[in-house]
């Protein structure tokens, strides 16, 4: 079996990252009157996800964080520092670049296979960088800092690698159709690693952009640590956002063979808003927050009202930090306006997750799981429900830090508006967490290597099969599947840290192998945990010893 045949070939396709028609919609739906009925199944999921498989049982969120940090090593191309500490991995890829003359050695595998795909790459460093710039000051009392930062920068050091011309980015690297045929460890890579780019001929909107704000982000968190590379990183976003922003296009329109894996489905405009933000965090220059307001509505900043966040769609993302803004009071009054319709599709966002909004009826909210696992789509939902804790969380800080009266309104339509506290959206974002560590109905943890029960036969070609430095003995492309893939026994080699792709609508999880929409781990699942790993721990610490158990 060539892992799933045709179907495999398609490894991050549209069922897991296309916008679905719950996904975005247009502001102005018709009413409804649901609001009761989604209260009470609220109320149901929230009581189901209670008694699920870890009633009672306090998490470790020190040793999630530390174990979420591990699997960014785990995921490193190129060669391996003498830090490394997944000693089961070793070098790989250290000719990629060599045919096109450029030095493109490093940066990560974003899943089980061996392709570098710059735009989910790019997403993974801007999140990991967000967790820090948010909470930093946890990830360090937990002792974890140095990890976190040589996590990001690992990622950052390709990007300036990558970017090899103020209007060039080399965005992928590997092909993978070739890749997705062969099931190997990535030191015996027989696979195309041919690279790709975008330039002034070939655009790429929104690999550029999002390259742009993971620079960007990331310059926020070395400033004080490591202030020259800080300023080489804002240098090469502000590039990058000018490159992006002056000539327009879509990444998979310039790449052909990116649209099977990765395609830019929302397009590149929610990019160009999200770097701006970014860029205006990083500098504070007002010409950043300008060109959000001033493209708000026709790059559909302030129009487009979302159920999801991801690697492709950012608008959420892009709302939460504009709704930051006007919360912060740190805006000139013509922005306010435009803002505050910002933090409107901002809450639309957050009320969605809670199951509040009324206008639009069900598709306007995200589905549940019986127990309570926020449902967005079948392939690798596990992405969404990282991302959404980390937004709500983030959310629930920027109302608490705005003072009692700030609260998140919710409901529309015909009813009357329901007041939510940012101690209740908080709940939420900690529920998916918690859910996530095993606070579930089949009471497993989907971070592998955590708590007594996760997945043992994750989706990786890596972990799968023997380790390189204990059989140097070369595995073939098809030797790896004969051998390897269809084994029914636990990988060898534990991928931990990894969040896998979860369960179903129906918390179900099948953990095999082939069953890789569920249990292959992508880079952009876990980073956001590293924030709200570390944000629990700290509360963790912080809670009076009768209430340890509820934490």
């Amino acid at each position: 079996m060539r892992e799933g045949a045709a179907a495999r070939r398609q490894p991050h396709a549209e069922a897991q990252r296309g916008v679905s028609p719950r996904a975005m919609s247009r502001a102005g739906a018709a009413p409804s009157c649901r609001l009761l009925l989604l209260v009470v199944v609220v109320v149901v999921v929230v009581a189901a996800a209670i008694v699920g498989g870890a009633e009672g049982k306090a998490h470790n969120y020190e040793d999630a964080l530390q174990k979420s940090l591990l699997y960014f090593e785990a995921q490193r191309s190129g060669r391996l520092p003498h830090s490394q500490r997944v000693a089961w991995r070793h070098h790989s890829g250290l000719t990629d670049g060599l045919e096109q003359g450029v030095d493109l050695v490093g940066g990560y595998y974003d899943a089980g296979d061996h392709v570098k795909f710059g735009l989910p790459m790019a997403f993974t460093v801007t999140m990991l960088s967000w967790s820090l710039i948010e909470y930093g000051g946890d990830v360090a009392a937990a002792g974890e800092l140095g990890h976190a930062l040589e996590a990001i920068k690992w990622g950052t050091d390709y990007f300036i690698k990558a970017h090899t011309k103020p209007d060039e980015l080399w965005a992928e690297v590997g092909d993978g159709d070739t890749d997705h045929y062969c099931w190997q460890r990535p030191e015996d890579m027989t696979t195309s690693r041919q690279a790709y780019k975008v330039d002034r001929e070939h655009p790429g909107s929104d690999v550029a952009g999002e390259t742009a704000a993971a620079m960007a982000a990331a310059s926020i968190v070395f400033r004080d640590s490591n202030p020259h590379y800080a300023h080489l990183l804002l240098h090469h976003a502000q590039q990058l956002f000018e490159f992006a922003d002056k000539y327009r296009g879509k990444y998979d329109s310039s790449i052909a063979e990116v649209k099977s894996y990765y395609a830019s489905v929302s397009g590149y405009k929610d990019e160009l808003l999200w770097a701006a933000l970014w860029l205006h965090r990083a500098t504070g220059r007002a010409d950043y927050l300008d060109y959000v307001v001033d493209n708000a509505d026709s790059f559909g900043g302030t129009g487009w009202a979302i159920n999801e966040f991801s690697w492709d769609v950012k608008y959420a993302g892009v709302q939460i930090l504009a709704a930051r803004l006007l919360l912060r009071g740190e805006h000139a009054a013509r922005h306010r306006s435009t803002l505050e319709q910002y933090r409107a599709k901002a809450e639309h966002y957050v009320c969605a997750c809670l199951g509040r909004n009324a206008d639009g009826g069900a598709d306007a909210n995200v589905e549940r799981s019986p127990g309570g696992m926020l449902y967005i789509r079948q392939w690798n939902n596990m992405q969404y429900v990282t991302s959404a804790a980390f937004l709500l969380s983030a959310y629930s800080d920027y109302l608490a830090g705005a003072g009692e009266a700030a609260a998140v309104s919710c409901g529309g339509g015909g009813g009357e508006a329901v007041s939510v506290s940012a101690e209740e959206v908080f709940a939420l974002a900690r529920a998916q967490v918690d859910y996530v560590l095993g606070t579930n109905p089949r009471g497993v943890s989907y971070l592998v290597g955590y708590g007594s029960k996760y997945p043992n036969r994750v989706h990786h070609r890596a972990a799968s099969i023997v380790p390189y430095k204990h059989s140097k003995e070369f595995i073939g492309c098809t030797q790896g599947f004969d051998h390897w893939f269809g084994r029914r026994s636990s990988n060898p080699n534990v991928l931990v840290g990894a969040i896998v792709g979860g369960p179903d609508r129906r918390d179900r999880f099948r953990d095999n192998r082939e069953n890789y929409m569920q249990t292959e781990a992508c880079t952009y699942n876990t980073a956001p945990m590293v924030g709200m790993f570390a944000k629990l721990h700290r509360m963790a610490r912080q809670a009076p010893a009768s209430t340890a158990a509820e934490v």
